[in-house]
């Protein structure tokens, strides 16, 4: 009996969900909101007043995929480091301004993106909003309203006893009312809480409340581990909703990792081009090759690749055939081999041996037929499923 070549059928990518609808702004280069695609933030660790330090880190960042960078401000020092910085910077600068009125403007006269606001611990910070207003519009620097439960307004605390959902938003929205008087609505707003459910509710609120782009986050998520699986919760949640416009991964963990995690979040969900995927099972009694062994010796022959290839490494004849034939690229091992699938057709068995030489060699082949085809390059990433 001759074999039917299945192939693999074209499947159009769907979004997760409608967008919300919300006010587009400009940060720098960047749209943020009004449908444009979410964008991925960190922070520096570094001083801001280290210049070279500074830049070295949001050089490694952009390298990572990260698209806006945040600096923290809270000396004069750091205040006078950031025209440099915002000049120099590969990507958009938006500095992060705590306690004192007077760096807000110092920010938006260096040049800076965008400006961070805390509004709960910038002292006086509801009589000056008409002059960050009035600066802010005259430079064209778009503002953050950025509530966080730590540092909730001492009225709110005692209104609501700590910081629930209804607190942040009110905290926020109030904010954006101040500035709106003058008008001013260049806005992003953030209602971070260290809890995902109770940061899950507030975005809800305010989403329903209100048209500005949302920055997610959630604050002070923990180590990495912890902290990816706050942060996947959360924006799994609130994304697969429409909500939210930029994201920022809070690991205790180099920054660089919070732009991995954040990207592969997006790439989860389809709100990113996925890049290269290897597809491998987590291995069982069934197993008769070392699935782990060859996952990873595959992973690292294909370090680097920049097109979105899905490559399946699968190790027993129940499940592995069928995803193997599913991927772009794959391999269903067993007793001592392996069949190799392209596109969905079986093209050759090898012995278990060469597997990983052969899925190397024929990935190769793909990409370079990709890139002639015009399929546009992603970043290298990984998944294990």
């Amino acid at each position: 009996m001759t074999a039917i070549p299945l192939g693999v059928p074209e499947v159009p990518v769907r979004p997760i969900a409608e967008r919300r609808v919300s006010r587009r702004i400009q940060v720098g280069p960047v749209a943020v909101g009004g449908g444009a695609p979410v964008s991925v933030q960190s922070m520096t660790t570094t001083r801001t007043s280290d210049i070279g330090a500074t830049l070295q880190q949001i050089a490694e960042l952009t390298a990572s995929g990260c698209q806006i960078v945040r600096v923290a401000c809270p000396t004069q020092d750091d205040a006078d480091a950031l025209a440099t910085i915002a000049r120099k910077s590969q990507i958009p600068v938006i500095a992060d301004i705590h306690f004192q009125p007077k760096y807000v403007f110092a920010a938006i006269e260096a040049g800076c993106a965008a400006v961070r606001v805390n509004p709960g611990n910038i002292k006086q910070f509801d009589d000056r909003v008409k002059e960050i207003a009035q600066a802010a519009k005259d430079h064209g620097t778009p503002i953050r309203i950025g509530v966080n439960a730590g540092s909730l307004d001492r009225r709110l605390l005692q209104k609501y006893g700590k910081a629930t959902p209804e607190a942040l938003v009110e905290s926020a929205l109030w904010e954006a009312s101040l500035f709106e008087e003058h008008d001013f609505r260049d806005i992003k707003i953030s209602v971070k809480h260290n809890d995902p459910v109770v940061m899950i509710e507030a975005y809800r609120q305010l989403a329903e409340q209100c048209d500005y782009p949302l920055h997610l986050g959630v604050t002070e998520a923990g180590p990495a581990f912890q902290g990816t699986i706050k942060s996947a919760v959360a924006f799994g949640a609130l994304l697969s909703r429409g909500i939210g416009d930029t994201i920022r991964v809070s690991l205790s963990a180099p920054p660089a990792e919070e732009v991995k995690v954040g990207i592969q979040i997006l790439e989860s969900l389809g709100l990113r081009q996925r890049r290269l995927e290897i597809v491998s099972c987590p291995s069982c009694g069934r197993a008769q090759v070392d699935v782990y062994k060859l996952a990873e010796e595959v992973t690292a022959g294909l370090d680097g690749m920049e097109v979105p290839l899905r490559v399946a490494v699968m190790g027993c004849v129940v499940n592995g055939p069928g995803e193997a034939r599913e991927a772009d690229l794959g391999v269903a091992s067993g007793n001592g081999k392996g069949q190799i699938f392209v596109k969905g057709e079986v093209i050759k068995t090898v012995p278990e041996s060469k597997i990983v030489e052969t899925l190397i060699e024929e990935a190769m082949k793909l990409a370079e037929q990709m890139e002639q085809d015009g399929v546009g390059p992603g970043e290298p990433a990984v998944t294990v499923s």
